[in-house]
């Protein structure tokens, strides 16, 4: 055997053995840096969470609780004032595709440098700027009785659909929906002009030399390489309709009429903070949870079979 192939062979194995001793040892000095932030995180995130299963199964007044155990939750299955809380979730989760077609066709539009795309843009995130509570109010002015709609409905002869929008259970969750879709435009208008501004321009140019339709570029080419940014727009304005519009429906109709805008977040307010039951309050948080959690793990095997 040539002495020089043996030696060389000796020195890469021993280059493989220092390059595998120095990962260990940047892995265990991660591990030992990460201690503290988890040890963090475990106290204030995990402990609130077993917490709050263990009242969830209890009859809680938040001073004192009596065992009662997992019966809590058939009570609150069968309980039909749930089921209708739930329900009005499942319609702001309808307008979800709304809340980020629109602003995929913005995005497309400003993106295009149309006439006039800088004010747009500024008026396009001015939702972004505004806080639930002040969106709450202008949806006041414009839903209720009078109001901008049944202003407008007059002015152009439909005066006979004259009503409080926010008086009926009907068009008051309708009216929700919109200034949910509303006031998402503007954050979902960011994360498609942030995903299309990653896009090669080359690719648009040799497209267009083929002969490819604006039409058919943008079906083709543009929605296709934005798919992570609608998984994680997708994934923001669900999490948004579950767990951010409290501000909104306390402002717009305080959970009513009937139960008709009362969403699962609100509905932990109105049982721990106004009936005073806060057990069935943290039990109605921990569905809230595992709904969420459950989204959660949709998004991530879907972004990981991607990857």
């Amino acid at each position: 055997m040539d002495p020089n192939s043996e030696l060389g062979t000796t020195r890469r194995r021993h280059l493989r053995l220092e390059r595998g001793q120095l990962d260990s040892e940047r892995v265990r000095a991660g591990l030992l840096l990460m201690l503290p932030a988890a040890l963090v995180v475990g106290v204030l995130v995990a402990i609130p969470i077993f917490q709050a299963i263990y009242y969830s199964m209890t009859n809680w007044n938040g001073i004192t609780s009596q065992w009662v155990g997992p019966s809590t939750y058939m009570t609150l299955f069968r309980n039909p004032t749930f089921w209708r809380v739930l329900e009005n979730n499942g319609l702001l989760l309808i307008s979800v595709p709304v809340a980020i077609l629109i602003p995929l066709g913005i995005a497309a539009m400003i993106n295009q440098r149309v006439w006039g795309w800088k004010i747009f843009r500024s008026l396009i995130f001015l939702p972004t700027a505004i806080s639930w509570v002040v969106i709450g109010m202008v949806a006041v002015r414009i839903f209720a009785d009078p109001g901008a709609v049944n202003s407008l409905l007059r002015a152009v002869g439909l005066g006979f659909l004259h009503r409080d929008f926010l008086a009926q259970p009907a068009t008051a969750i309708l009216a929700v929906a919109l200034t949910f879709v509303w006031s998402m435009i503007g954050t979902n208008t960011i994360i498609f002009l942030t995903g299309m501004s990653t896009i090669d321009p080359a690719i648009f140019e040799a497209a267009a030399i083929d002969g490819a339709a604006r039409w058919s570029t943008f079906i083709r080419i543009t929605i296709p390489l934005l798919k992570r940014y609608f998984q994680f727009s997708f994934v923001l304005t669900v999490i948004t309709a579950f767990t951010a519009l409290f501000s909104l429906i306390f402002i717009m109709t305080g959970g009513g009429p009937d139960y008709g805008t009362t969403t699962l977040e609100f509905f932990i307010y109105q049982q721990a903070f106004s009936v005073g039951d806060f057990g069935t309050g943290a039990m109605i948080g921990v569905v809230l949870f595992v709904l969420l959690f459950g989204i959660s793990i949709v998004q991530l095997r879907l972004l990981r079979g991607e990857h």
